[in-house]
């Protein structure tokens, strides 16, 4: 699937507890749509800006006749909030609900009829947002579900020291921020041992920097607070699968290397309306591998079944 897709939009803005969120509205054909179209608001992984990799996801859904809403969450992209780059799983869940709030609002859109869809960590937010909010459609893509299992799982892959090193890292950043100091940042992606990537696991950095395109040396980009890992582990959204009662697609890497199976199949088990697909694919194969094209329009189907149809 490419990623240079040359999808039009609209840019929109909303506010989420006072600073202002960036974000991209696509819409469909109006020969695709018979009134006002459903629409997925859609969240991107760790740390990454709306425009690695969703566009063309979004692209995709609007020749389903829905509309799709990408959105930067604070501190990422081209939304506002200081200091930059601090990726806080529990704040982004407050942007999501800002979002899902600002989607039922715009114009010509039917906000009676709302899907959410993540990939990574975004597909966490994503679980969350449904469990929490009045939505009708899940989509996770790689979905991470538990952070204290992703953690040992790329710990485990990377071995102990690893984890010592970015629990270090995160104490660093947090005495800088009691003291009043930029954060301590480390990349996202990159090589492991000689950087110290919050995501070092094999594939990453080719991945990501498929996804993100031209910007993937950016250092402003591929950057992030560490004291994430001092809190990430406490971030759990399998614990409200019971509370999810629209359907809901789970979307797997057999070889994914980030997101554990173990988190993904307890989410299952709890959820009343799930289909779980397995694909031969990393973490990033959905937006970069042969599969790609198969995965989106298969997620899409979905999202039109369920949201479209169901009007």
């Amino acid at each position: 699937m490419s990623q240079n897709v040359p999808a039009e939009y609209e840019p929109i803005e909303f506010t989420s507890e006072g600073t202002r969120c960036a974000g991209s509205l696509y819409r469909p054909d109006e020969s695709l749509t018979t009134g006002d179209p459903p629409v997925v608001v859609m969240g991107n992984g760790f740390g990454l800006p709306r425009q690695a990799g969703l566009p063309a996801v979004a692209q995709r859904l609007t020749e389903h006749g829905l509309a799709a809403m990408t959105f930067d969450y604070r501190s990422l992209g081209e939304s506002g909030g200081e200091p930059r780059n601090v990726v806080i799983p529990f704040r982004q869940l407050v942007d999501w609900q800002a979002a899902v709030g600002h989607a039922r609002t715009i114009d010509g859109i039917d906000g009676d009829y709302i899907g959410v869809w993540g990939f990574s960590m975004g597909g966490g937010g994503a679980f969350v947002t449904a469990a929490r909010e009045d939505v009708n459609a899940y989509v996770g893509q790689n979905p991470v579900l538990d952070g204290m299992r992703a953690i040992l799982y790329i710990t485990r892959q990377m071995g102990p020291v690893y984890g010592l090193r970015t629990t270090a890292a995160g104490i660093r950043d947090l005495a800088r921020k009691w003291t009043g100091q930029e954060p301590y940042y480390i990349p996202i992606w990159g090589n492991y041992p000689e950087d110290l990537p919050a995501l070092p696991t094999k594939g990453s950095k080719k991945g990501h920097e498929a996804a993100v395109g031209p910007e993937a040396d950016d250092p402003l980009v591929n950057r992030c607070a560490a004291r994430v890992f001092l809190t990430f582990g406490l971030y759990r959204p399998v614990s409200e699968a019971g509370r999810i009662n629209c359907p809901a697609l789970l979307v797997e890497g057999a070889r994914d290397q980030i997101a554990p199976r173990s988190a993904i199949k307890a989410a299952a088990a709890h959820l009343s309306d799930v289909k779980w697909v397995t694909y031969d694919i990393d973490h990033f194969g959905a937006f970069v591998g042969d599969t790609a094209d198969e995965i989106v329009e298969e997620e899409a189907a979905f999202l039109e079944r369920h949201l479209v149809e169901a009007t």
